[in-house]
């Protein structure tokens, strides 16, 4: 069986780049797509300029800053090198991921499978596109935690158990699409969010290759959800839930959890298959 054709879509982050890597070993990837944030548009710039928006972000900035000083998380996904694409030369640069140019592309190239992580919201005619559908790493577990800051609210809701990334085929929805797989990282006394975030993506990147495998292979995977949980936005994560997510974890909130690695596929022919 020939290797499985794949359009890429992802962000610029370590992580992002470290699951391109690996897509990039699991099929034959036609191109990689990445945002440079250079979307203008007067109605979009507005809402960004709002005081509330402003003040968010502002927020979020200074505290990614002091949480992301030295690059940690490039010296987790690249401890020996500094992080790149193994195939640069297949990069496009868009405005935003719903630019006409990515909708020709996709269109052009005509691929089995187009893989995300890490873009904004796909809408639009980019929907339609791909041969086998859409697949997206969403970094929680769908459908209870949908959304941003998912490891986050897990952690905060003292549910480190639901901790965990979700492969799912995407629709118009946000995080709604039919789910494939659930990986949920090893957690311990002494995890972070940001640890317990990056190992869930590493254990990730082997699952999406599998998973394209798998797809390729014309298994069927991918279960509709049952129910729609919370959708958690940026703005509901506040100073002060950080700070009782920081007095949790300083008192010992994970001191006796010890959770293996557990991965947890939905297959149409079965029930959901868990696997460690």
């Amino acid at each position: 069986m020939s290797r499985p054709r794949l359009m890429v879509l992802c962000g610029r982050s370590a992580r992002h780049l470290y699951v391109a890597n690996a897509l990039c070993r699991a099929g034959e990837v036609e191109a990689i797509v990445q945002e440079t944030g250079g979307d203008w548009r007067l109605g979009k710039t507005l809402r960004k300029l709002r005081p509330a928006n402003l003040l968010r972000k502002v927020w979020r900035w200074l505290r990614d800053r002091r949480r992301y000083t030295g690059n940690p998380e490039a010296k987790f996904f690249f401890p020996d090198a500094e992080p790149r694409l193994d195939h640069p030369e297949l990069v496009r640069e868009v405005p935003h991921i719903n630019h006409p140019d990515v909708v020709r592309l996709a269109r052009e190239l005509k691929p089995d499978l187009i893989c995300v992580f890490g873009t904004s919201l796909i809408r639009g005619e980019l929907l339609d596109e791909g041969r086998l559908g859409i697949v997206n790493l969403h970094g929680g577990l769908s459908p209870e935690y949908r959304g941003a800051d998912c490891t986050f609210w897990a952690l905060y809701n003292n549910e480190p158990d639901k901790v965990g990334c979700t492969l799912h085929y995407i629709d118009a929805g946000i995080d709604t699409g039919r789910l494939i797989a659930h990986i949920s990282p090893e957690v311990g006394a002494g995890d972070t969010e940001l640890v317990l975030f990056w190992r869930a993506v590493q254990d990730s990147a082997e699952v999406y290759a599998e998973a394209v495998a798998r797809i390729a292979r014309g298994e069927p995977l991918g279960v509709a959800q049952p129910g729609r949980g919370r959708l958690y936005q940026v703005k509901d994560r506040g100073l002060r839930h950080e700070k009782k997510l920081d007095a949790d974890l300083a008192v010992g909130m994970l001191r006796d959890v010890a959770l293996p690695r557990r991965i947890r596929w939905f297959s149409r022919d079965m029930a959901a298959e868990p696997r460690a």
